[in-house]
């Protein structure tokens, strides 16, 4: 398994929109990554005290998480986020899950 964290920040005063953009998004990134094969879960999340947000989420191998990369509607949205000032850490962390709790 595979746990691909993806992680940004965005200005604080405009946290509210983010959550509210992000929350949007479900729309068009829910069915674009369930058309992806090996994707066991997906979470996407705002904190307001850290100004961030994150997309975590769990693959059967590194292969089908990378494909993350090149899906088009997700670069779409990042760019929409850079504009609106957000910041992504690079690279992407695919990380090899060690156990888990079902």
């Amino acid at each position: 398994m595979i746990v691909r964290i993806s992680r940004g920040i965005y200005p604080p005063s405009r946290h509210a929109e983010f959550t509210a953009r992000m929350t949007a998004a479900g729309k068009t990134l829910i069915p674009a990554i369930q058309r992806l094969t090996g994707c066991v879960s997906y979470f996407a999340a705002t904190d307001e005290m850290s100004s961030t947000m994150v997309n975590v989420s769990v693959w059967e191998t590194l292969e089908q998480a990378q494909a993350m990369t090149t899906l088009p509607e997700m670069g779409a949205l990042a760019k929409e986020f850079m504009a609106l000032g957000a910041e992504f850490e690079r690279p992407i962390i695919n990380y090899s899950a060690l156990w888990q709790i079902p």
